[in-house]
């Protein structure tokens, strides 16, 4: 078994394809209209194949509360791995992102959270080299 596809609410298709495409740097791969939305989904271009990101409207009554209560209590909708979170952090920051949280060490992790403009948190993370890891017990 292996995740196919999976979902982050967005107040607005357009602007989350323009972020996540321009922005990111995902790749769109569907993009079906079904009414008045579309069935949207980007990819990484590192992993064409790979698992797909449904950029899902935020039309349910249940989610604008959700995604309120997750912001408001800083938890990510989702998180992405990068190879250099610092370099990927100052990128984006030039590209005008506004981050919640610098790439900070955790456990053996290093990441940071930003706004995707969307609504939501979301989180990168960089798993630190063997040789940056500490011991666990």
């Amino acid at each position: 078994m292996r995740i196919y596809v999976t979902s982050v609410f967005v107040d607005d298709q357009a602007k989350a394809l323009d972020f996540y495409t321009r922005v990111l740097g995902f790749v769109k791969k569907h993009d079906v209209p079904l009414g008045e939305h579309r069935w949207l989904t980007v990819v990484s271009p590192e992993v064409p194949q790979g698992t797909e990101l449904l950029l899902e409207p935020s039309e349910h009554p249940a989610v604008p509360p959700y995604k309120a209560a997750l912001v408001e209590d800083g938890i990510p909708a989702t998180s992405f791995q990068v190879d250099d979170i610092d370099a990927e952090y100052a990128r984006l920051r030039s590209l005008g992102v506004s981050f919640a949280r610098e790439p900070v060490d955790v456990g053996n992790v290093r990441m940071a959270v930003f706004d995707d403009t969307c609504g939501n948190l979301i989180q990168l993370m960089q798993v630190k080299p063997a040789s940056q890891r500490t011991a666990q017990p």
